[in-house]
């Protein structure tokens, strides 16, 4: 047990502190790579989206099954999967529009902002996609520790697919920050920390659940998870990658990490 949760906190640390991958791109690049970030984002989803619907959701309902019965188990798994939808839904509401991390940032557009703003307002912007970034890892966090926890199979492809739709997000909250600042540390360590919140989140839902952890608990989790990550994916990721202005990389990008996670499935068969 000690060492699955070594683990479980090991990919959920990995995929919240990808942000800091983000901030150093910002860094080092005068311009962002579109054509990678719609590639990389088609990728995530296309993982996030598959495993959900074969994996996922496949075991939330065969373990609620087993608790509860064909028919209630059933509607249990479903019920469980939208509730998913509902918790990352309201909790993106809650945040404004350009505070949003998940709306489309170019390191560019950035700076421009910077040139025609003044530094107060630009750093109030990246401490509010800070916040905005830690409300939303949240869930992501409790969803690649449950994975984590439940099958390190699809645990894996989940904290890789959650990475990759990180780094916009160190974009967002550290290119504002550096640019009212000066500081580059201040800006990259901000950056990193709004990361925290990634494993942070896995941790307090392990400690909320552990006393209880079994698997009808399991079962309901997984149904949450794959809520979670499908609406992550066609509400986040899929719209920000063809906002890159390259839909068919998207599109690409989809397809390739619908395929890789297939054929990583199947090795493990």
């Amino acid at each position: 047990m000690e060492g699955s949760v070594l683990f479980a906190f090991g990919l959920t640390l990995f995929a919240g502190l990808s942000t800091g991958i983000g901030s150093a791109m910002a860094f080092f690049t005068k311009s962002t790579n579109t054509r990678f970030l719609s590639t990389a984002l088609g990728f995530s989803a296309g993982v996030m989206i598959y495993v959900s619907f074969t994996e996922i959701l496949g075991k939330s309902i065969q373990l609620l099954r087993e608790s509860y019965g064909m028919t209630a188990g059933s509607w249990y798994a479903v019920l469980s999967f939208f509730g998913g939808i509902l918790v990352i839904a309201i909790i993106d509401s809650m945040v404004p529009t350009f505070e949003n991390p998940h709306e489309i940032r170019r390191v560019e557009d950035i700076r421009l902002h910077g040139q025609k703003n003044q530094k107060s307002s630009l750093l109030r912007m990246g401490l509010f996609m800070a916040m905005a970034i830690a409300m939303h890892n949240v869930p992501e966090g409790l969803a690649t520790f449950a994975a984590g926890m439940a099958d390190p199979t699809i645990a894996i492809p989940i904290a890789v697919a959650i990475a990759i739709h990180n780094i916009p997000e160190g974009i967002a909250v550290s290119v504002p920050v550096y640019y009212a600042t000066g500081k580059k540390r201040k800006a990259f360590f901000l950056s990193f920390a709004s990361g925290l919140a990634e494993p942070i989140g896995g941790i307090l839902g392990w400690l909320f659940l552990s006393a209880v952890f079994n698997e009808s608990i399991i079962g309901v989790l997984f149904g949450g998870v794959a809520g979670i990550m499908v609406f992550i994916s066609v509400d986040e990721l899929l719209p920000t990658a063809r906002e890159y202005g390259h839909h068919h990389h998207a599109i690409y990008g989809l397809v390739a990490g619908m395929a890789i996670m297939a054929v990583s499935l199947l090795l493990f068969i």
